[in-house]
């Protein structure tokens, strides 16, 4: 018998293949993009085209960072088309619309979704080959200035030297102390993506962007939904108050339950399912089971192995990279842009920061204006805003008026029978400039972008409600809510 096992494990030993790892080196490129999510590979095509020699250094399969493959882009499908069947099941009748045994088929639902991400990230490949970038798969550690050392993917090392370095590494979710996720009953974003079955019910730690979308789905498909969330609103730091509890009766009409100012102490896994213990601000604590828990308290940098410290590149006490208005670090060759710095961790938000920054390595002038980035929450109804709220320019001292519109006086919503949600416009008492915009709409997130272009010119209340609006259209709720700040009384309301 041993002479069996021992010719065997020698017939086994010889079949396996002898690998072989190369080493590289790149000499003479202008700037390498450590990441290729929306800031990085926006930031490398745009120097490309600006005649930058350009590498772009992913540690991932894929391009397109979290965004294309675990955030951003699968979380929109899914939200897509768990509305579709959301509203099929229980909309199209009322619309005289009949249909008869309306089934969820998840692996179908998740197969679209995975054709979207395969076809985006296959996109950022072709725009990297059609402006001459080239591209390196591995995890890139900076160990000089000026080189960028990479283990590659298929365990060989590229060495690249390089005139700049940016640093567009996004970030990663932030555990929750004492909560071990196993992204199967335990999740964060990434496993509440791809859960293999509809769970009968769902916890969300965190209300935020993240928890609201990725319960809505799952609330859609089937799933009971609880949400606690530390702070006294939902919808995340930033978000109007006024607007978020409009947001809130919305959803909880959808069947979301909410659990405000109520913190986490614990979780762990039993027999009947995940088990939360949690205390509301009275001190009074309470348990909810569920099939599966989302954790989803927000995002932090994601800088390991980087090799900051090898070069002294400075880091503040919250993780992320201080820089100038030129995106520079304390070493100014060195930039960084994105979630890896101070600000909303935002797509659009690193892909113009991107855009800026290796404009300004060619000696273009560096400007952006956080004021009037836009927020987004992709729920329906969706949430929107741009600029302060209420509670902002109220903590400022600055001089306010108010206008409102609601949907339910919208002639275009009524007709979608779509009608939750307002426009609420803040301009300054004064000089009736707009200092924020929050919309919330079924298509709150298209709407925003006419705001945002109307604050990114200095645009009174009065010049969005003098512009003509075609009729009918969920865009002229914006134009009345404008009429009511400038003017006192909207017209249709």
């Amino acid at each position: 018998m041993q002479c069996v096992r021992s010719r065997l494990f020698s017939s086994q030993t010889r079949l396996l293949p002898i690998r072989s790892f190369s080493s590289s080196t790149i000499s003479d490129s202008d700037l390498v993009v450590i990441g290729s999510g929306p800031g990085g590979y926006v930031a490398a095509i745009k120097a490309a085209q600006l005649g930058l020699k350009t590498v772009c250094v992913e540690k991932g399969s894929t391009f397109g960072g979290t965004c294309l493959n675990v955030g951003c882009i699968p979380s929109k499908a899914l939200l897509n088309n768990s509305h579709y069947y959301y509203a099929a099941k229980n909309e199209f009748a009322s619309r005289g619309i009949k249909i008869d045994n309306v089934e969820v088929d998840l692996p179908a639902m998740m197969k679209a979704k995975e054709n979207s991400v395969s076809a985006l990230t296959g996109g950022i490949a072709g725009l990297f080959k059609k402006n001459g970038i080239t591209s390196v798969h591995g995890h890139g550690t900076i160990v000089t200035p000026n080189q960028v050392i990479v283990k590659n993917n298929d365990g060989g090392r590229t060495t690249i030297n390089t005139k700049n370095i940016l640093v567009a590494t996004g970030s990663e979710v932030t555990p929750f102390p004492g909560i071990e996720v196993n992204e199967e009953t335990v999740v964060s974003s990434t496993g509440a993506l791809s859960l293999k079955e509809i769970p009968k019910t769902l916890t969300l730690i965190g209300a935020g962007v993240i928890g609201v979308e990725l319960g809505s789905v799952w609330q859609r498909l089937g799933a009971k939904v609880t949400a606690i969330e530390f702070l006294g609103n939902i919808g995340g730091v930033g978000i109007d108050l006024e607007v978020a509890k409009s947001f809130q009766r919305s959803l909880q009409k959808q069947g979301m339950k909410f659990k405000l100012n109520t913190k986490v102490l614990s979780a762990e896994r039993t027999p009947e399912g995940i088990k939360v213990t949690a205390e509301n601000k009275k001190g009074q604590q309470e348990e909810v089971v569920s099939d599966v828990l989302l954790v989803c308290i927000g995002r932090r940098p994601y800088l390991d192995g980087l090799g900051l410290d090898n070069i002294g590149v400075a880091v503040d006490n919250r993780g992320r990279i201080p820089v100038n208005e030129r995106f520079q670090t304390n070493i100014k060759n060195i930039y960084a842009i994105g979630d890896v710095i101070d600000g909303p961790m935002l797509a659009h938000k690193a892909e113009d920061e991107g855009i800026i920054c290796v404009e300004g390595m060619v000696g273009g002038v560096p400007h952006i204006n956080y004021d009037c980035v836009p927020s987004v929450i992709y729920t329906h109804p969706e949430v929107a805003w741009v600029g302060k709220s209420e509670e902002q320019v109220k903590a400022e001292g600055i001089p306010y008026k108010i206008g409102s519109f609601p949907m339910a006086a919208n002639s275009r919503s009524k007709t979608n029978q779509d009608t939750d949600g307002l426009v609420k416009v803040i301009a300054h008492k004064d000089t009736d400039r707009l200092l924020g915009i929050h919309i919330v709409s079924s298509v709150a997130g298209e709407l925003i972008n006419e705001a945002a272009l109307a604050m990114e010119y200095g645009a009174s209340a009065e010049d969005i409600a003098r512009v003509c609006h075609a009729h009918p259209t969920v865009s002229e709720a914006l134009k009345e809510a404008c009429v009511a700040a400038y003017a006192g009384k909207a017209i249709n309301f």
